[in-house]
């Protein structure tokens, strides 16, 4: 699922996609290109991560993400800019979350991919399930302290 700039996939962002997306983002006029991977880590809050569940409200995920990226890309200096979040089960070392921006020059292509993944952890309904190694699991931020709580949250600010 996919709008211009911002997408969901329940497809693994491996090296041959990560690729293919940097790719994508090519431009003569770009004197930068900055990305960023968020990857599922095998600790949180001194507990052994084994997985990650990622589910969101799509439609949603897509009008607010675009909004996003449509803010980001009005910045001086940036002349585009994509976002794909992973949803669905992700493995330890997986990439969850991927962003690329390029501009004129690297402080302008550096200071949108900083507000695009702020602004996804904070405005983007995907809440993220770390499962454990001793069996349990929790939802992030469902209390609002990006610790694992039961339930599910309204909002996570635990991206990537």
């Amino acid at each position: 699922m996919s709008v211009d700039g911002f997408s969901l996939s329940d497809r693994p962002l491996d090296a041959t996609a990560v690729s293919a997306l940097s790719s994508s983002m090519a431009s003569s006029h770009a004197g930068a290109l900055v990305t960023f991977e968020g990857r599922v880590r095998d600790t949180n809050d001194g507990r052994t991560v084994i997985g990650l569940e990622y589910d969101a409200y799509p439609a949603l995920c897509l009008t607010e993400g675009q909004a996003v990226i449509d803010e980001a890309t009005a910045r001086p200096g940036v002349l585009g800019a994509r976002c794909v979040h992973r949803v669905g089960n992700l493995a330890v070392g997986d990439v969850a979350v991927w962003i690329g921006v390029i501009g004129g020059h690297r402080e302008e292509a550096f200071a949108a991919c900083r507000y695009v993944i702020d602004e996804v952890k904070r405005r983007v309904p995907i809440w993220k399930k770390e499962r454990y190694a001793d069996g349990t699991s929790g939802w992030i931020g469902a209390d609002g302290s990006g610790r694992a709580a039961p339930g599910r949250p309204t909002r996570s600010p635990g991206h990537g």
